[in-house]
């Protein structure tokens, strides 16, 4: 097995106070080496899946979880029960698919009646991205990051409010994570009268449950 990179191994600490306290079966898509949904079963007891496109990475995390899936979202989605889970987790994961938009609807037919959708999505805004191609004109890709090279879709604050309620999803939560704190970025905010307080924000974690069991 060749050495799986830190990408796969990604414990997003951060995220674990968007997951629900009460789950009892979580499916985390784009698990890694399982290194998140190993804290869920650890400090919450429940009992955690994962799907893995990454082979080495997927034969780690079914060292650690409960059941693990190797291979796409959508070669998985056959095989995963349905109204089962009460948490389904995407950290960074959306913006790598070709169609994220059938995937989070297809997740619906997953989630129990009081199920739940958390996920870190990145925000194209990130301020020194924004600078970067705003003012220089540049868009670089990089190995890791916002404008990762294999990222297939890119996402705003609003384009991510937009895409769940387009796909049949009422937001709880959303919220900016992993802040990059810059005076020239407050400045401008500032003389912008807030218009650029999303560009503070690497990723935003958001909560959303279908709109079917909005009264949940």
């Amino acid at each position: 097995m060749q050495p799986i990179k830190q990408y796969y191994q990604h414990e997003r600490a951060e995220m674990l106070a968007f997951i629900p306290p009460s789950v009892t079966h979580t499916l985390e898509v784009g698990c890694g080496a399982g290194s998140f949904s190993v804290q869920i079963k650890d400090k919450l007891g429940a009992e955690t899946w994962g799907v893995e496109y990454q082979p080495d990475a997927a034969n780690l995390a079914a060292q650690k979880l409960h059941r693990v899936l190797a291979g796409s979202v959508e070669s998985a989605l056959p095989n995963l029960p349905q109204h089962y889970f009460d948490c389904i987790i995407f950290n960074d994961v959306l913006e790598h698919l070709v169609d994220p938009y059938s995937t989070l609807m297809q997740m619906q037919d997953l989630l129990n009646a009081t199920g739940v959708i958390v996920a870190s999505i990145p925000n194209i805004r990130h301020w020194p991205e924004f600078v970067d191609y705003t003012l220089r004109g540049n868009w670089n890709y990089v190995n890791t990051g916002v404008l990762d090279r294999t990222h297939l879709r890119f996402f705003t604050k609003k384009s991510i409010i937009a895409t769940f309620t387009e796909c049949g999803y009422v937001l709880i939560n959303i919220q900016g994570i992993n802040p990059h704190y810059s005076r020239t970025q407050k400045i401008a905010n500032l003389l912008s009268m807030g218009a650029l307080a999303d560009t503070l924000y690497l990723q935003y974690a958001i909560v959303a449950r279908p709109m079917r069991n909005a009264t949940f």
